[in-house]
């Protein structure tokens, strides 16, 4: 029994050890610090971007037509036809909410220690495109908010976000998250006519506005992505940003400094879940228009994408522009003349930009050296961590002999010691009588007791 509760204990052990390993491993941030930020010295395009982004999103949901023919989402569509750049954004797993926010607004693939907290909380700080804007004015959920909020420096973000309980995954349309949000982005621009601190906060550049669009994702999850609910969020998000775009104009008189991204942070399998690689949840759409934004690019050949989406969408005659979900934070940096997130590992998409060959150069050189100085940074860390491997091990050999001498000269002092005590025993006691005397004291004690005592005196 005793043999088979000693082995059930090790093998627990043995396999605790070999699970706690993977975290230990894998779970470590990718993050380095002290780089420093990067800039184009050359004037951007932008004076302010908005960013759109409708949560749990799914491409095909969003650039298939209708049976007859229309699209669910009509206002974007004609963007992608008359305005602006579109293409697919390619997320990566897990695909949940944090992360592909985290790729889109600071440019890297989440730090994988945020798991044990939720995808909630910041476990390492980081760098976003909001840190480095001016100013930032975001509204939608108090999940997503809160984090990008938390990471800046300074007080130049600010969060407007809906209660966490109006995120009702069993409502029965959850469309009202995003109505919301139009309203309040409304709200700020209205209130601004009577507010010269917040109109004057407003006309600097560098500012940057999101929206969160919560609306999709829920009743992805309470009514299913073919439902009517979905598509009909597709459509009354369709017709905000329409009216959005309107409100930002006007607001600044048509000034043509505005620039403008809408893209979803994940997609979402027929059964209404997300996380996995699937490429329902993987494939977001994106759509880029606006100031220092390419206008459509026709083509008459053949694209080099093999996955039959382009006749499927019925765009086959527009360029397509695919890139990573990373990549957009470079993009949104370039085009209002921020610098790129210094944790950012987006390689800036040119086709994307509509200016110079200067320009476009000068980004493209600001990119590279964004992500050599990680490169370095990291190097630094590794090599001082191999220097001090290096220290520890000459300290090491030198100490190697140390407690084996010192056991022997302790061993030996104890020898010496005993030695002296038998030596002085023997001296001063009857240890050195003859044998054969002892055996006579041992055998007849009482008899021989004048004799041992005559003996000694």
């Amino acid at each position: 029994m005793l043999l088979w509760i000693t082995f059930f204990v090790v093998g627990l052990t043995v396999h605790v050890v070999f699970f706690l390993s993977i975290f230990d491993i894998y779970f470590t941030s990718p993050l380095v610090h002290g780089m420093t930020p990067m800039t184009t010295p050359l004037a951007p395009p932008a004076s302010r971007l908005v960013l759109i982004v409708a949560d749990g999103l799914r491409a095909d949901s969003f650039f298939t037509l209708l049976p007859n023919g229309s699209s669910t989402a009509p206002y974007l569509r004609a963007i992608i036809e008359e305005r602006g750049t579109w293409g697919v954004s390619h997320t990566r797993v897990p695909t949940e909410s944090r992360p592909g926010h985290v790729a889109l607004i600071a440019g890297f693939y989440e730090d994988v220690s945020s798991v044990a907290r939720g995808w909630k909380e910041n476990p390492v700080e980081f760098d976003s495109v909001f840190n480095e804007s001016r100013h930032t004015w975001c509204w939608g959920s108090p999940d997503i908010l809160a984090m990008f909020a938390k990471g800046a420096s300074g007080d130049h973000v600010y969060t407007h976000a809906y209660p966490a309980e109006e995120q009702d995954f069993a409502s029965t349309d959850a469309s009202r998250l995003d109505s919301w949000v139009f309203t309040q982005v409304k709200s700020l621009f209205q209130s601004a006519k009577s507010n010269s601190t917040l109109m004057a906060s407003l006309l600097q550049d560098q500012n940057v506005f999101f929206l969160h669009l919560l609306g999709i994702d829920t009743n992805g999850h309470a009514h299913r992505p073919m439902s009517q609910e979905y598509q009909n969020n597709i459509g009354l998000v369709d017709s905000g940003v329409a009216e959005l775009v309107s409100v930002i104009e006007d607001f600044f008189g048509y000034d043509g400094r505005t620039a403008f991204v809408f893209t979803s942070d994940h997609g979402m399998t027929n059964w209404g879940s997300h996380g996995a690689g699937h490429p329902s949840e993987t494939l977001t759409p994106l759509v880029a228009w606006g100031a220092g934004v390419q206008t459509p690019h026709k083509v008459t050949g053949d694209q080099f994408y093999q996955d039959g989406y382009l006749q499927d969408w019925k765009l086959e005659h527009l360029r397509r522009v695919d890139l990573n979900q990373a990549d957009i934070a470079p993009l949104m940096a370039s085009l209002i003349g921020v610098p790129i997130p210094v944790n950012s590992v987006g390689v800036l998409p040119v086709l994307y930009l509509n200016n110079s060959d200067l320009f476009k150069a000068e980004c493209m050189y600001t990119n590279a050296i964004q992500i050599l100085e990680q490169f370095k940074m990291k190097k630094k860390q590794k090599k001082e961590t191999t220097l001090s491997c290096v220290n520890l091990g000459l300290v090491y050999y030198h100490t190697y002999d140390r407690f084996s001498l010192g056991c022997s000269v302790v061993l030996g002092f104890v020898g010496w010691t005993s030695y002296v005590v038998l030596v002085i025993l023997k001296t001063h006691t009857s240890l050195n009588m003859h044998p054969d005397i002892l055996k006579q004291v041992c055998l007849n004690p009482i008899r021989n007791t004048h004799y041992v005592s005559e003996l000694h005196g």
